[in-house]
């Protein structure tokens, strides 16, 4: 593969599990020593998939990119809650979902289809007062956080196997699908947590194309490879001085 991460690339990376979306950037630009590199939109560490990365001259287009749809898969834990809405909690309520039908199901995934009113997640990096609210949540501090617009363009359930349900969402900017599983468990009645997330799409940018750590590792190895070869090619020109 030949870049130019000077002049500009847009790079499609599927980001681990557990990895923040900083720790990524961080390894491809020191691995590829690329000098000027920016991700378009964050994915929480106990998410996975699709991070794009802009360099060079291309970071111009991060905004352009951030403001794409999204589209995600997941399942929701229904049942059970934790503060963080998530799995990086341990859960704090549970309640019986013996009376839970395949039409409660549908019925409430129906309220979560369009113009909605969401809360981020106070484990969450909207600022508060000027600090990031997870700084606050994790030393136990209140804070008020207040509810924005979003769409979402579609929720579909995948499968159902309580207290399980896989999901796929198309949603815009700034949605947060711990918040959408959370509301989802309220309109149950029952309370709800995500307990995986993969983020599939952003705009035309899609999961499947996108490059592994290892792939990276790789490209690493052929431009150093390439290096050392141009370098034997110039060496073997260069007469030797007497």
């Amino acid at each position: 593969m030949q870049f130019d991460f000077e002049t500009g690339e847009i790079l499609l990376l599927d980001k681990p599990l557990t990895w923040t979306s900083f720790d990524l950037v961080k390894k491809v630009r020191n691995s590829l020593r690329i000098k000027k590199i920016g991700h378009a939109g964050t994915l929480d560490p106990l998410a996975s998939g699709l991070l794009i990365m802009c360099t060079g001259k291309f970071t111009k287009k991060i905004e352009e990119i951030q403001a794409q749809e999204k589209e995600y898969t997941g399942t929701i834990t229904i049942g059970a809650t934790t503060p963080s809405f998530d799995l990086e909690t341990e859960v704090d309520t549970t309640c019986d979902i013996a009376h839970i039908t395949d039409a409660d199901l549908e019925a409430a995934r129906q309220k979560f289809v369009g113009v909605i009113a969401q809360t981020p997640p106070i484990y969450s990096a909207v600022k508060v007062n000027g600090e990031r609210a997870y700084n606050l949540a994790r030393r136990g501090e209140e804070a008020e956080i207040k509810s924005k617009n979003i769409e979402i363009k579609s929720f579909e359930i995948t499968r159902v196997a309580l207290p399980e349900i896989d999901f796929k969402v198309v949603c815009t900017k700034g949605t947060y699908i711990r918040s959408l599983a959370r509301d989802f468990g309220k309109e149950l009645g029952c309370g709800a947590h995500l307990t995986k997330l993969v983020r599939t799409r952003i705009g035309e940018y899609k999961l499947e194309d996108a490059l592994s750590v290892e792939d990276i590792m790789l490209i690493r190895d052929e431009r150093i490879a390439s290096f050392q070869k141009d370098q034997e090619t110039k060496d073997q020109e260069t007469p030797d001085q007497a």
